[in-house]
């Protein structure tokens, strides 16, 4: 297998909006929700500039308006090439996003799950908006003795026992490797399955601290909070949903399912009878106590299908938010 796909881009093509990442297809400027180019396997994520160019050629697809692209000098090159290079490419980065989920399949288990995606909140968690500081980039490795990442150097281990394995084939970052295992982590357990971006380049430093929201914020704290790292308050509730996993008493802990939503309306919490007052954390109640975010707590009680769609978008939005990528 090829492990550096830049051996398969001509010269002339380097630096093209078209082609800029040796892991996958996509654009040098992120956006918030960068399209997505659905391959045979696994769906690549690609970032598109502000103002996109016209779609990407496919094999034997003709381009209404080359010269949109390209100068006069590139079509020719291009007529012959492009069915031959797009496969190639494709075939590459459908080929390292596979090898990275066998390998975290191999030390993932659904026990395991609400660690590893608690690895992500806590690493993609500290960016702001403000300061542009924070954000999915791997640091959460320099910030593990820290109280509120307590525990999470477990979740480090298993993963290291992956990041091994795929190193020898090609060199991947910690903020991808944790991104791509937050996802599996979802769907191992019964969630979605989401596409994850390949291209982070890792922090060398730790974040600066006290980003990440306190377990003891009410629903206002909770919202300034969010809204400070670009995230709404239905980003808020969903992504919350997320605590389905683990031993906060929402439902069965290794299934992913909107089993969070139902129990936060039951409000078990308020009754005397024994455990029930240690379902959730006090952010997790705050939140049925806000009307704005009880109206997005009842969509998802009664629509598994909406949580997980938008539970989808916001994890994409929540991995790509505050992320370095790599070019060409």
């Amino acid at each position: 297998m090829t492990t550096n796909s830049t051996r398969w881009i001509h010269p002339s093509l380097r630096g093209s909006p078209v082609l800029s990442s040796s892991s996958c297809l996509h654009f040098k400027i992120p956006a918030p929700k960068p399209p997505t180019f659905q391959f045979v396997g696994q769906p690549i994520k690609a970032k598109a500039p502000a103002t996109p160019p016209p779609p990407i050629p496919r094999a034997n697809e003709r381009v209404s308006r080359p010269s949109d692209l390209f100068g006069r000098r590139e079509l020719f090159f291009l007529s012959t090439t492009v069915p031959f290079l797009v496969p190639s490419l494709i075939a590459v980065a459908a080929d390292e996003i596979f090898q990275m989920r066998e390998e975290i399949g191999k030390v993932l288990s659904k026990g395991k799950a609400a660690g590893v995606l608690r690895l992500v909140f806590h690493d993609a968690g500290t960016f702001d908006i403000y300061d542009k500081t924070g954000g999915m980039n791997g640091s959460i490795l320099h910030e593990l003795d820290r109280p509120e990442n307590k525990g999470l150097k477990k979740s480090v281990k298993i993963l290291e026992k992956a990041k091994s394995q795929i190193d020898i084939l090609y060199p991947v970052s910690w903020a991808d490797l944790i991104a791509v295992a937050g996802a599996e982590a979802v769907s191992v357990c019964g969630g979605p399955k989401i596409p994850v971006q390949l291209g982070r380049i890792d922090s060398m430093l730790a974040d600066p601290e006290q980003k990440l929201p306190e377990e003891s914020l009410d629903a206002a704290g909770l919202k300034q909070c969010f809204q400070r790292t670009g995230f709404s308050t239905q980003e808020l509730v969903a992504l919350s949903g997320a605590h389905t996993l683990g031993s906060k008493g929402f439902g069965n802990p290794t299934i992913f399912d909107n089993s969070y939503f139902k129990i936060l309306l039951e409000k078990p919490w308020l009754s005397s009878a024994g455990m029930s007052a240690m379902i959730g954390l006090p952010s997790d109640r705050a939140l049925v106590e806000d009307d704005e975010c009880t109206t997005w707590i009842s969509k998802y009680a009664n629509d598994q299908n909406l949580f997980f769609e938008d539970f989808k978008d916001a994890y994409i939005k929540l991995v790509n938010t505050g992320a370095r990528w790599r070019s060409i």
